[in-house]
């Protein structure tokens, strides 16, 4: 064995193992419906967005909204956010680090942003 693959080898035998701190991904549901249009320019990949809870939304009780700045972009999709009700119902808004993952603007309106959900990582400061 070449000394490089072997040192390779040494290195993964070092490595420890780490859940993935990504919960889900999803697309907005309803852009085009709320305010993105007036900051559709805004909107690249890496901006962040707030998640909110709308328990009185009388469509949906789970409803969570999606917000960049005072805008609201939409939705999480309603097959998509049970979990994250619960959880910003309880006032765990902080556990989340939410942002845009994708853009393309030449998508449908339901397609144009995807947006990830990542748990913070508060072990380190």
């Amino acid at each position: 064995m070449a000394s490089s693959n072997k040192d390779f080898l040494d290195a993964v035998k070092q490595y420890k193992y780490e859940p993935s701190r990504h919960l889900m991904d999803f697309h907005i549901a309803g852009f085009a419906y709320y305010d993105g249009l007036d900051i559709i320019d805004k909107l690249t990949p890496g901006k962040p967005v707030t998640l909110a809870a709308e328990p009185d939304n009388p469509y949906d009780p789970e409803a969570v909204a999606i917000y960049y700045k005072d805008y609201k972009l939409g939705y999480v999709p309603k097959d998509r956010n049970s979990l994250l009700s619960t959880i910003l119902y309880f006032g765990h808004q902080n556990l989340f680090e939410t942002r845009i993952q994708t853009a393309d603007t030449t998508n449908h309106p339901e397609r144009q942003f995807r947006v990830v959900v990542k748990i913070k990582d508060n072990r380190r400061a």
